[in-house]
C-alpha cells in the first residue's frame, strides 16, 4: 500500500522542471500583459471563459517569447470552429468518405473546448452571401473547407483573414493551407500492385466527377508508362457516371457483353468500395470467379471490407486521418500565422487480401492462397 502511495506521488526530475518551467512563462506573459495568472493559464489551456482581447494579448506575448513553438500539440488557442461541406457529407448514406472525415474532426476536437459548427455549400456556384455570414459572424474564429471547390469562396476565405484550412481541396492561387490524399500517388500505387500480380490487360473503372479522381487516372497512366505500355482509353478505362454499385454494375455488364471473351482484361480497378460491389455482382451473374478467373482490386476498402465473401485487396485512402491532420495544421497556423503555406498529402495504404491473383508467365492460373506474403 505504502508502495502504490510513494509511486502515485512521485515527480521525477525531469517533469518537475517542466512544470517550473511552465509556471515561469505563464509568470512572464502575465507580467508582460498585466494579466492576471489564471487568465493567462485559461487562455493558454484554450478555454473558453476568457475575451477575444486577452486571447490576442496573450497569444502575442507568448509568441513573441517563444511559448508557442512548445504549444504545437497542445490545446486549440481558439474556441469557435465552423465546418463547411457539400450538404451530402452531413448524410452517411449520400457521402460515407466526407462523413467520416467530419467525423474524424469531431474526434480531434474532443480533448478541446472547442464548439463546432457546420454549413452546407456546394461545391462549385456556392452561396458566396451564406459562407461571409458565417465567416463574419464574431464567434466564428476558424473554418475548415471540406471538399469545396468554388474558387471565389476561396478568394473570399483570404479577403476575410481568418484561420482558414481546405481539406481534400485546393487553392490554385496557393493562398489557403490545404490537407488531401495524394491522389496521384494512390492511383500509381494501386496500379503498379496489379503490374507486380503479373497482370498485363486491366481495366480501370472510375468516375471522374472530381479533379481528385483525374489525378488518380493521371498516376494510373504513370504505372502504365513506368510499365512502358501505352494507356488506351477505349481498351483501359470504363467511366463510371457515379459511385454507386449500381451504375458499375450497369456499366462492367455492358462491357461484358459487348466484349469477346478472348480480349477480356484480367483485373478490374476500381475506384471505390460500392463500384467494386456493383463490378464483382457483374462478374458473378455473367458466370466469372473473383479472382480465379478475373481478380477485382478497389481505391478505398473501408466501407466492405468483403464482397460477395471475398476479401477486397485495395489501396486505403487516408480517409479518417484528414480531419485530425487539418485540425493539426489549423493549430500551426493559429501559433505561426506568417507560416509558408502548402498542401500536405497523405499516403495510401496498400491491403492484400484475396480479390487479386498472381498471374505466373507461361503456367497455368494460380491457387488463390489464404496465407501468402503480406498476411
Amino acid at each position: 500500500m505504502v508502495k502504490n502511495t510513494c509511486e502515485k506521488f512521485f515527480i521525477s526530475q525531469p517533469e518537475m522542471d517542466h512544470k517550473m518551467s511552465k509556471k515561469l512563462q505563464v509568470a512572464r506573459i502575465a507580467e508582460q500583459t498585466g494579466l492576471s495568472l489564471s487568465t493567462v493559464s485559461r487562455v493558454l489551456a484554450g478555454k473558453a471563459n476568457t475575451s477575444e482581447k486577452a486571447r490576442r494579448r496573450v497569444r502575442e506575448c507568448a509568441k513573441a517569447l517563444g511559448v508557442l513553438e512548445d504549444m504545437a500539440a497542445g490545446r486549440l488557442l481558439l474556441n469557435s470552429l465552423v465546418v463547411f461541406a457539400p450538404r451530402r457529407a452531413f448524410d452517411e448514406r449520400s457521402d460515407i468518405f466526407y462523413y467520416r472525415v467530419i467525423q474524424s474532426i469531431n474526434k480531434a476536437l474532443e480533448p478541446h473546448e472547442v464548439r463546432l459548427r457546420y454549413c452546407a455549400l456546394e461545391e462549385n456556384d456556392a452561396d458566396a452571401n451564406l459562407f461571409l455570414a458565417r465567416m463574419n459572424d464574431p464567434q466564428t474564429e476558424a473554418a475548415l473547407l471540406l471538399g469545396i471547390d468554388d474558387p471565389h469562396i476561396h478568394d473570399l476565405a483570404c479577403d476575410v483573414g481568418k484561420p482558414c484550412v481546405l481539406i481534400n481541396c485546393r487553392d490554385r492561387k496557393m493562398r489557403l493551407p490545404a490537407v488531401a490524399p495524394d491522389h496521384r500517388a494512390i492511383g500509381e500505387n494501386a496500379a503498379r500492385y496489379l503490374f507486380e500480380m503479373g497482370h498485363r490487360e486491366v481495366m480501370n473503372v472510375l468516375c471522374l466527377r472530381r479533379y481528385t479522381m483525374e489525378l488518380r487516372l493521371a498516376g494510373i497512366r504513370d504505372a502504365w508508362e513506368a510499365q512502358n505500355l501505352a494507356f488506351d482509353e477505349k481498351r483501359h478505362l470504363l467511366t463510371a457516371p457515379d459511385f454507386s454499385a449500381r451504375g458499375s454494375e450497369a456499366l462492367v455488364t455492358r462491357f461484358l457483353e459487348e466484349t469477346p471473351a478472348a480480349l477480356l482484361p484480367g483485373a478490374l480497378l476500381v475506384g471505390g468500395d460500392f463500384m467494386a460491389a456493383g463490378a464483382v455482382k457483374a462478374l458473378q451473374n455473367a458466370g466469372l470467379r473473383v479472382p480465379q478467373e478475373m481478380s477485382v482490386m478497389s481505391i478505398d476498402a473501408f466501407n466492405l471490407a468483403a464482397i460477395e465473401d471475398v476479401p477486397l485487396t485495395a489501396v486505403h485512402v487516408p480517409r479518417d486521418a484528414l480531419g485530425e491532420e487539418a485540425v493539426f495544421m489549423l493549430q500551426q497556423r493559429l501559433i505561426r500565422p506568417q507560416a509558408a503555406v502548402g498542401t500536405l498529402l497523405l499516403n495510401g495504404t496498400l491491403d492484400v487480401r484475396e480479390s487479386v491473383r498472381r498471374v505466373r508467365p507461361g503456367r497455368g492460373s494460380a491457387s488463390v492462397q489464404r496465407d501468402g506474403l503480406y498476411d
